[in-house]
């Protein structure tokens, strides 16, 4: 009988090998990759599979080519920690990256159940929507989106467009601090909008972060959801 299982396709188990090999820091950033005749000796096929697999690392923005030079490695996963004290822009410095965050949306609107139950407000009572893109040294790494309690954190729709980040915001806004009281992570695919952003395939691996920031006297002020490229990022649990 002939076998119907569909399989995943060599050239994309190629490019997923050569990933974990830069994850595991086997290639470091700026390091030549081996040449097309090499890794077709290695992985046992045609150099126009490994042509293939290569052309998809350089659209993912992990490797760079040259012509007459080879394939460079142009980034590896960032690390990226999760523990009290969650902020984006100290955690990708000390990983000795650029940090940079673009806005996609700030949307004043009612809560809805999911988000008031995340709050602790009211369904339908009044809340800031910040969606953005996250990235590391010019590449897109995460797509977030964050609800804010406006009766907490007042004016914050305006700070948000006019501050570098969302600790600052938050102080405007009369947050002087702020710490995570809960993230939950879980495996997903990618749709089309956010492999769009992410420079991903529809269906490619995500890992989805839902977390909750609280005030001093421990009130929601932050809900925040962040997808991650799987393979760009590598979260780190602190204790």
């Amino acid at each position: 009988m002939r076998n119907t299982r569909s399989t995943t396709p060599i050239w994309q188990a190629i490019a997923s090998a050569l990933k974990a090999d830069m994850s595991e820091g086997r290639y470091l950033p700026g390091d030549k990759l081996p040449t097309e005749a090499q890794l077709a000796a290695r992985f046992g096929v045609n150099r126009h599979t490994v042509r293939h697999a290569l052309s998809d690392l350089v659209e993912q923005g992990l490797v760079r080519t040259r012509r007459g030079a080879g394939a460079f490695v142009a980034s590896t996963p960032t690390d990226y920690p999760i523990g009290a004290r969650v902020r984006f822009h100290e955690n990708l410095l000390a990983a000795g990256r650029r940090p940079e965050k673009r806005i996609l949306d700030v949307e004043c609107r009612a809560a809805t159940a999911g988000e008031a139950w995340a709050l602790e407000i009211d369904e339908g009572a009044p809340v800031c929507a910040y969606r953005g893109l996250s990235l590391a040294d010019g590449a897109p790494i995460a797509i977030f989106e964050s609800v804010f309690p406006l009766e907490r954190t007042p004016g914050i729709d305006q700070y948000l467009t006019e501050t570098s980040g969302v600790t600052e915001a938050l102080a405007r806004a009369g947050v002087a601090d702020y710490t995570r009281a809960s993230t939950r992570l879980t495996a997903v695919l990618a749709d089309v909008t956010q492999a769009l952003h992410l420079h991903l395939r529809e269906g490619d691996p995500l890992l989805r972060s839902t977390s909750v920031n609280v005030e001093a006297k421990g009130h929601p002020v932050e809900y925040g959801r962040t997808w991650f490229a799987g393979d760009r990022v590598t979260l780190t649990l602190e204790t």
